[in-house]
This record gives C-alpha cells, sequence and structure tokens, in this order.
C-alpha cells in the first residue's frame, strides 16, 4: 500500500511524516504530479492562505490527477487544517475555488467582542456528531492542537466532530472517501497519533 503526503509548498509535511514514522507506517512525500497515479491513500496537509494554498496545487499540476484519484478511483484521502478548508467550495479568504469534494464553505472567526483572540491557537476538545472510522478508539475527552483564523461550515450530514471557539464550529468533516480535519493531528500528541493511523487503518 501506497500512501503519499502531498507537498504543495505550504504543508507541516515532515511532522506528518515522522509522526507515521514512528507508527512504523511507511509514506511518501509527494512534491510532483507524476508521482500520484500509484498512491493509495492520500493526505493534503496545509497552512496558509486559502487562494495560495489553491494555486500552488494548480500550478504543481495537482489539481486534475487529484480530482481523478479522489472522485473517480475513489481514494481515500484526508485533508488537514488548509487541507481540509480546500477540499470544500471556497472560502472567505479569497476567491479561488476550491475542490468542492464537500459542499462547505470557510468563513472568518468573527466575534462580538475582543476576548478570544483570532486565529484560535492552542488545544482543544472535539464533540462527535456520528460515528466515524477517523474516531476509533478515541476517547470521549481527547483533545487536539488547532492553529486556523478561517473555519469551515458543510451541511450536517457531513459533521463528524464539533468544537467550541466563541461558537460552534466544524472540526472533523467527511463524505464517502474524504476526511478533513482542522486541527493538527502530527502536533497533537497521542490523540492525534491515532487519528492519523485510524487513517491509515480503517479508511
Amino acid at each position: 500500500m501506497k500512501i503519499g503526503i502531498i507537498d504543495f509548498g505550504v504543508g507541516n509535511i515532515n511532522s506528518i511524516f515522522s509522526m507515521y514514522r514512528h507508527l512504523g507506517v511507511t509514506t511518501e512525500v509527494v512534491s510532483s504530479h507524476h508521482e500520484i497515479s500509484n498512491l493509495d491513500k492520500i493526505i493534503l496537509p496545509g497552512v496558509g492562505s486559502f487562494d495560495y494554498g489553491m494555486i500552488s496545487i494548480r500550478k504543481k499540476g495537482f489539481f486534475d490527477i487529484l480530482n481523478k484519484k479522489v472522485l473517480i478511483e475513489q481514494k481515500p484521502i484526508l485533508g488537514i487544517c488548509l487541507g481540509m478548508q480546500i477540499i470544500t467550495n471556497g472560502s472567505e479568504e479569497g476567491s479561488e475555488n476550491g475542490f468542492g469534494w464537500i459542499e462547505g464553505f470557510s468563513k472568518k472567526f468573527k466575534f462580538t467582542n475582543n476576548e478570544l483572540k483570532i486565529p484560535h491557537m492552542g488545544w482543544n476538545n472535539i464533540k462527535k456528531n456520528k460515528d466515524h472510522y477517523i474516531l476509533s478508539n478515541l476517547k470521549i475527552n481527547s483533545r487536539f492542537y488547532f492553529s486556523h483564523g478561517f473555519h469551515v461550515e458543510c451541511k450536517n450530514n457531513y459533521v463528524v466532530t464539533t468544537t467550541d471557539y466563541g461558537y460552534i464550529f466544524d472540526s472533523i468533516i467527511a463524505k464517502e472517501n474524504i476526511v478533513g480535519v482542522q486541527f493538527h493531528p502530527e502536533k497533537s500528541h497521542k490523540f492525534g497519533m491515532k487519528v492519523l493511523e485510524n487513517f491509515v487503518k480503517f479508511s
């Protein structure tokens, strides 16, 4: 089984690679669209702005081959942070279209007071909305590390977990072979390690 971590210039690639190595799972960093065709599972990480991410994906030739792998071949894919946002339709952060694999849109955190800082940064809990393999063997009080100024809103039937930061936002979404997590599992110690393990083991 070939597992690829897509490097389109905006991801925390090394941390994900290292955590999988710690789990005894072989992954490869994919920096060319020619390397995607033989992948069985795909990890799409990302940090930074929505538009820059999508422009980088198109510039590197990843857009069409990823659509083929995900929509036609139905290969499992895990989007992380910005990687979760770009699997939806778009974002208030820019004007580029996302992949649109899951119907949703990223919106900036907006608060009526200044008590909470933007970006949302640090440890926070997730609350299960429905069962999903990505949550297998995770405790109810699992905590994850977040770092983001925008959050996804999508149809409720795609929402696996939510998180509270001033108000409730979607922290894991899923549809068929597609999963997105807003937090950084590669920075979330044992809980994040379990999420990455679940993606490989059960998807």
